[in-house]
């Protein structure tokens, strides 16, 4: 029997080669179990469609002798194949072996080193790092106090969104003065770009940043898996490389010291909701967490604070729209007043309404921050927000982030 190719891995991203000189399809591995980038040549891309786990190696060979013209083509084939299995790219032997050694190697500390330092995001320097928040917040700490249970902040680099993050936490900083931090746990909801769908990624490591060491509430940690369910599983690798977890943190120990308690949790994306029909919770282990969430709330309410790691729309040829975007100008106008109508739904704790907007025609906005909002309006389904600010950023010349500050009472 000929050989089976293993299939190409789904968790891959693919794009055009940025290199004029070297043309091709870029692979890579958007979780980073794997370190390889592969750049695919033109006449071979369509010869990836054979890794789907059906076809054989003789067959791979045929495809590149008709995609190439060349009779010659047996080695071609086998390096092809070997080159993707090496990267570990393919679901092989290879490649769990390569996972396995990387979860491994999360799972034997007790730390989360921060991993999202740098020049557009925050300084990894602790002296440079508390000089530069000094300068975004300025006099914004003394925000008017009003009541206050969450926030909405961007989880977009904060050397561009810093004005959307400083309105939501300087009126976070109001409503809860820093000797009064020391009594609350911060119930972190971040998008989840790396996990699984309808799934809520938890991990017991405390987040290590330049401003120290913030510690998870594992008391609380142990009551939600507890309730929860299945629908609860261990991340810690997928923290390893989320941003919209470790911004929220470092806003945090900027406002409450390196040692506030948090408990980070990623909403992974109810992407099978908006495709097929349906609330997030006819899955039953969608269900289950939400009603954990709820009940956590009710019983530690005044104790938690929720803070929303959030960013809206997504548009413009980065995010496979036809057309280039351009901030707050022509047709993201459009998208502006269609963010403001699921914000307002929001704000009014119209759960039901917040959700068909963003399952109408599958969501073309692609709003990353869905899943946490939901998750957030399904636990405390009696808060109601206020917009507090809301920016478009133009991240490349061709596609724009929107995003927003909220506070809930």
């Amino acid at each position: 029997m000929a050989k089976r190719l293993a299939p190409l891995r789904r968790d891959l991203d693919f794009f055009a080669s940025p290199d004029r000189d070297r043309p091709g399809l870029v692979i890579q591995d958007r979780n980073q179990f794997s370190a390889h980038q592969l750049i695919v040549p033109p006449a071979l891309v369509h010869a990836l469609e054979l890794f789907d786990g059906q076809n054989s190696l003789d067959e791979l060979r045929a495809e590149i002798t008709r995609l190439t013209g060349d009779g010659e083509t047996a080695e071609l084939a086998d390096h092809f194949e070997s080159a993707l299995s090496s990267a570990g790219f393919l679901e092989d032997d290879t490649f769990l072996e390569m996972r396995e050694a990387r979860l491994a190697e999360w799972r034997s500390g007790d730390i989360l080193p921060h991993s999202h330092s740098g020049p557009l995001n925050y300084p990894g320097d602790p002296a440079a790092f508390t000089a530069k928040f000094d300068g975004w917040f300025g006099d914004r700490n003394n925000h008017a106090a009003k009541p206050i249970r969450s926030i909405a902040s961007p989880h977009a680099s904060p050397g561009a969104a810093h004005r959307c993050y400083i309105a939501a936490y300087a009126a976070l900083a109001g409503a809860i003065p820093k000797e009064q931090a020391a009594d609350k746990t911060f119930v972190i909801l971040g998008t989840s770009h790396y996990g699984e769908m309808d799934r809520l990624g938890t991990t017991r490591k405390d987040f290590e940043t330049p401003a120290g060491l913030a510690r998870v509430n594992r008391e609380l940690l142990t009551e939600l898996k507890r309730e929860g369910g299945s629908g609860i599983t261990e991340e810690d690798y997928f923290f390893s490389l989320e941003h919209s977890v470790e911004f929220q943190v470092v806003f945090l120990q900027y406002l409450y010291g390196p040692d506030v308690k948090i408990l980070p949790l990623l909403c992974g994306s109810y992407a099978r909701s908006i495709y097929l029909g349906g609330p997030p919770e006819q899955s039953e282990e969608v269900r289950r967490y939400l009603d954990a969430l709820r009940g956590l709330d009710t019983k530690h309410g005044k104790n938690l604070v929720w803070v929303l790691g959030v960013d809206m729309a997504h548009i413009g040829k980065r995010y496979d729209d036809t057309a280039a975007a351009t901030a707050n100008a022509g047709f993201m106008l459009e998208v502006e007043e269609k963010d403001h109508r699921r914000i307002d739904a929001i704000n009014g704790g119209d759960t039901g309404l917040f959700w068909s907007q963003v399952q109408e025609n599958r969501d073309p906005l692609k709003w990353c921050g869905s899943a946490p909002f939901y998750t957030f309006l399904r636990a405390v389904p009696s808060a109601r927000g206020e917009l507090l600010d809301y920016e478009h950023w133009q991240i490349d010349p061709e596609s724009v982030v929107s995003y927003a500050a909220m506070r809930f009472a």
